[in-house]
């Protein structure tokens, strides 16, 4: 623990120009006594730790003692800062680990380089979830990232779609975070599959470790998965009507591959386009289309039609 803490000292004195004691307590949470005596420790180590007296002093190190990356450029100093996600690396429970070498990488940056960390965190900051959704981190995510870096098999139990709980022997390659949403992408038998997180029931981390498919690549896997999904839930079909702004927004409101694909094949004529659109239910179109207002007619199915229609009447006697 102390010596820990002794390595963590050093890489604030070699981040800053000075530290005073209250600074480097309230860093390593101990007492300024403490602080003082870590101080002589380091210097006793042969650690050229100098301690300034007076009300402005602190402590520095002196004679250059530090320890560079000299192959850095300000950019990529930059970019490597914009690399870490607080929030999704403290749901995993490596906030610690992720502090602990942002702090080693910028106390051995060069001296004309030490802003780059809040240079980047001035210019660029993630919220990956979506609009008016409040995430939750799933109770059982650390155990299942444990599981992702150590390459270790996973016993767990999974709540199905239909609400029914499956037994499951997993080999966890990656974790996704998609629109606040984590998901696991696993090997089960010998097909790989994407589990939600916050669906798991149980999750025990075994001692064994898999042997990973070296061929396995997560950004492709999530890609492929993603799209196929996306296609999977648009079972129905609705055709509309639609006048050149309805046309220009329809993938703003519905599935964008979905509308895009509609478009091109659409039949134009008198200033409007009619396309054959896939979309997941005549419910979800409803609400979807109705965005639209006056830009859009649907005209099959019917019940759907009518549907608009009933709206339509609504409308105009709320206005009337």
């Amino acid at each position: 623990m102390r010596a820990a803490r002794l390595i963590k000292m050093v890489l604030l004195l070699q981040s800053r120009p000075s530290m005073t004691a209250a600074e480097l307590a309230a860093e390593l949470e101990v007492s300024e006594r403490t602080v003082t005596r870590d101080a002589l420790a380091l210097s006793e180590a042969g650690v050229p730790v100098y301690a300034d007296r007076g009300r402005a002093g602190g402590y520095r190190l002196v004679g250059g003692y530090r320890t560079r990356l000299t192959g850095l450029e300000r950019g990529e100093a930059e970019a490597l800062f914009l690399s870490g996600l607080p929030g999704a690396l403290r749901d995993m429970g490596l906030a610690d680990a992720a502090s602990s070498a942002r702090l080693k990488v910028s106390a051995a940056l060069l001296p004309s380089l030490r802003d780059a960390p809040g240079s980047a965190a001035r210019r660029f900051h993630l919220d990956a979830p979506g609009w008016y959704q409040e995430p939750e981190t799933p109770e059982l995510l650390a155990p299942v990232a444990e599981a992702v870096w150590d390459d270790r098999w996973v016993s767990a139990r999974y709540r199905r779609g239909d609400g029914e709980e499956v037994e499951r022997e997993l080999e966890p390659y990656g974790l996704v975070l998609k629109a606040g949403v984590w998901y696991v992408c696993a090997r089960s038998g010998s097909s790989f599959r994407t589990y939600r997180v916050d669906r798991f029931t149980a999750v025990a981390v075994g001692e064994e470790r898999f042997d990973r498919d070296p061929d396995f690549d997560l950004p492709v896997f999530w890609e492929e998965r993603a799209a196929e999904f996306a296609r999977s839930i648009l079972r129905a079909e609705v055709v509309v009507r639609l006048t050149e702004a309805g046309a220009r927004r329809l993938p703003y409101v519905t599935d964008r591959a979905a509308a895009e694909e509609a478009l091109a094949a659409g039949d134009a004529g008198g200033g409007r386009v009619t396309v054959a659109l896939r979309v997941e239910s005549e419910e979800v179109a409803f609400g979807q289309l109705l965005g639209l207002g006056p830009e859009v007619e649907v005209l099959a199915p019917a019940a759907l039609r009518e549907r608009f229609a009933e709206a339509a009447r609504g409308m105009a006697e709320l206005y009337r």
